[in-house]
């Protein structure tokens, strides 16, 4: 694929500026040429044409040729997914499904019963990261889904809740009203417990806190399936998949 990411800020009067990696990528890689046609994208939902210009060891430049539609469209739906840190690689491996399914932001969470220890924040944040920018690469997306920082539930609910025009929706095995109570919101902050589900008093906190308690009934799903199917349910009845 002759897509590459570049920043706003490198996106200039019709030029265009690749870094060192998106260089190596481009001349190592695919061995692009001065000349040839190669596709640009900000990060911001915007994609470009461009003409290769020059070549060099730590960047390139293009010329913009014209602005284009992505090839995978944003929904309409400002999808933020929070969901408990699990253990192993799971997190990682549904950051870039995360992406596929259209989501804008991705808040990692610590809840009560995580069985994780928060070692390395910094380092595993980056790493996702990284995965969720070639995620965006592949599937055609403009726009970077945003990973925040780790932070606890408590403080994460009442973050949310403090941003105006957004339904909080706490997804829970029990004590739960049905997915039809919801109306039709568009901006969804979901959050999504850890393999040991929520306690007590975080279903009581986010209650209090404005957010929807629903539960599934039907399935009985692991954590990192369900991060991946609610994410596709919420984009089917409120988004784009349809």
């Amino acid at each position: 694929m002759r897509r590459f990411f570049s920043p706003p800020e490198k996106i200039d009067d019709g030029k265009v500026t690749l870094d060192e990696s998106e260089t190596r990528h481009l001349r190592d890689v695919l061995r692009l040429r001065a000349g040839e046609i190669a596709y640009v994208f900000d990060g911001l939902g915007n994609e470009f044409e461009c003409q290769i210009e020059q070549i060099g060891k730590r960047e390139t430049k293009l010329s913009v040729v014209k602005t284009i539609q992505p090839p995978a469209a944003e929904s309409k739906l400002d999808l933020t997914i929070c969901a408990s840190i699990l253990k192993g690689d799971k997190t990682g491996l549904a950051v870039p499904k995360l992406v596929e399914l259209g989501v804008n932001r991705f808040v990692p969470v610590l809840s009560a019963r995580c069985d994780v220890k928060p070692k390395d924040e910094a380092r595993r944040v980056e790493r996702w990261r990284k995965i969720a920018f070639e995620a965006s690469k592949q599937c055609g997306r403009a726009r970077l889904m945003t990973i925040e920082e780790i932070t606890d539930l408590k403080t994460c609910l009442g973050r949310e809740a403090e941003k105006a025009d957004r339904d909080l929706i706490l997804f829970s095995e029990r004590d739960g009203k049905p997915f039809s109570a919801l109306k039709s919101p568009v901006s969804i902050t979901a959050f999504l417990g850890p393999e040991g589900g929520w306690d007590d008093v975080e279903i009581e906190a986010a209650a209090k806190s404005g957010a929807s308690v629903i539960t599934l009934h039907g399935r009985i799903m692991k954590a990192d399936t369900a991060a991946i199917a609610i994410s596709s349910i919420l984009q089917h009845r409120f988004g784009d998949l349809n």
